[in-house]
């Protein structure tokens, strides 16, 4: 199964984010659910990067991904990469309503 758990500050915006296992969904090469995942988690990093040019701190290995955002001051840029941010959680949470046997996402404040 995939663990996301979503960190958030006290106001609930996000602060990082963890991505952990294997969706077991089907045989390696062919799991839909882990290749959703990763396409939602790695390009919202690359898309926070490219279009905002806020630089997470990104850490990844096989079944594991991690982002955390870079001190930053509240302002149109922090309210960019919140909306991206925001954006993966719907994606990762429509995976979850098809396949939530494969995936379970967390939330903590």
């Amino acid at each position: 199964m995939i663990i996301v758990q979503i960190f958030r500050d006290e106001d609930g915006n996000i602060e990082r984010f963890s991505i952990e296992g294997h969706a077991n969904f089907a045989k390696r090469g062919e799991d839909i659910v882990c290749a959703g995942v990763s396409a939602v988690t790695v390009g919202t990093v690359n898309s926070i990067e490219a279009l905002t040019g806020v630089e997470m701190h990104a850490n990844m290995k096989n079944g594991f991904l991690s982002g955390s955002l870079p001190m930053l001051a509240k302002g149109e840029t922090y309210s960019q990469v919140q909306l991206l941010l925001e954006s993966m959680v719907v994606m990762l949470s429509n995976i979850e309503e098809s396949y939530g046997k494969y995936i379970q996402i967390q939330q903590h404040q």
